[in-house]
């Protein structure tokens, strides 16, 4: 969008706004290693590497020739990924800005793009019906992931680095041995998704999936087996995002209803719902306490209690749709990406 049909609210509660994008911010990454280390994607192609609190010093890496859908650090945080609306993946040197690696592969669009947890490999789907693994120091492709007829819309690696789970628009989930490219598992029809996945999120240890899709619902599925342990049914419109607690036996889901859902992992039942003036885009679990952090359409970022459904803070300052949300690592900055063309970092 043009930025200025943004209507900006006179309430501002981010301590930096960041404003060098000259398009709707898809895409923002937080350092793993680097608090105040920030990068965003935008719809003018671009990516910044940015530092919060410092106005001046930042770094335009240009490199696509469309939107930049996804961005992500290595777990050491020395290099970023960017992968964008042309189909290309770019690794680039977090310090300097330097290009260092162009990833390319994939016909058509990327969706996601995800680095495995340990090592200098990233993973990216496409809406070309494959997902790509490359290796970042090399640009060679590791493997090509086929076997879904739509496009792959989300995707990541186990936290232990040994899987890899895809969901697709064909309504499948797959499970797949990143060392062969096979796929091990693949999960489709009753009792699963209906329609098209739109989302996916993989516990701490590894075992469980929580798949979200246009079918307004959420699945839990063992990675192992592949048995469809339950499907939450509550929302009444698509799911957009969803996760695991760090610490709690608690998932949440967020449907452009306007509900964050937070589950019982071990009832399988609802535990509280989050109600929001528009639809929730995104959803993030605070690595070091029981909130979670919500991105919502009315351009508000929400801080709610995952145990007691408290909305603990409401940031206001965007002047339109929050498209993106990214949590520091000690989880005290939240940092957003809107549709008014502008990242905000919000403290808690």
């Amino acid at each position: 969008m043009d930025d200025g049909d943004a209507v900006f609210p006179e309430q501002d509660d981010s301590v930096h706004a960041f404003s060098g994008h000259k398009g709707p911010v898809y895409s923002v990454a937080c350092s793993p290693t680097d608090k105040g280390l920030v990068a965003t994607g935008g719809g003018d192609d671009v990516t910044f590497i940015w530092r919060v609190g410092d106005a001046e010093s930042h770094k335009q890496l240009q490199g696509h020739t469309d939107s930049i859908a996804a961005l992500g650090f290595s777990h050491d945080g020395q290099l970023l990924a960017s992968g964008g609306l042309d189909g290309i993946v770019n690794v680039w040197d977090s310090s300097t800005g330097a290009l260092k690696q162009k990833l390319e592969g994939p016909g058509e669009a990327i969706e996601w793009v995800k680095w495995h947890p340990r090592g200098h490999l990233v993973l990216a789907g496409s809406e070309d019906v494959t997902a790509w693994l490359w290796n970042a120091d090399t640009a060679a492709c590791m493997a090509v992931l086929s076997g879904h007829s739509g496009a792959v819309t989300c995707g990541d690696f186990t936290p232990d680095g040994k899987t890899i789970c895809t969901g697709s628009e064909d309504g499948s989930f797959r499970v797949w041995n990143p060392k062969t490219g096979e796929s091990n598992r693949v999960v489709q029809g009753h009792p699963f998704h209906t329609e098209g996945l739109t989302c996916l999120a993989i516990s701490n240890d590894s075992s469980i999936a929580i798949t979200g899709s246009t079918d307004h619902n959420a699945c839990l599925v063992n990675i192992q087996t592949g048995k469809v342990h339950a499907t939450l049914a509550e929302h009444s419109k698509s799911l957009e995002c969803v996760g695991f607690s760090s610490g709690l036996q608690l998932a949440a889901s967020g449907a452009m209803d306007g509900k964050l859902i937070v589950w019982d992992l071990q009832t399988l039942q609802s535990r509280l719902t989050c109600e929001h003036e528009d639809g929730v885009v995104k959803l993030l679990w605070s690595p070091a306490s029981q909130l979670v952090f919500t991105g919502c359409l009315d351009g508000k970022v929400r801080a709610w209690d995952g145990r007691t459904g408290n909305c603990e803070r409401v940031f206001e300052g965007h002047g339109d749709s929050i498209l993106d949300l990214a949590i520091s690592r000690d989880g005290n900055m939240i940092i957003s990406g809107s549709d008014d063309n502008t990242a905000r970092v919000f403290e808690m």
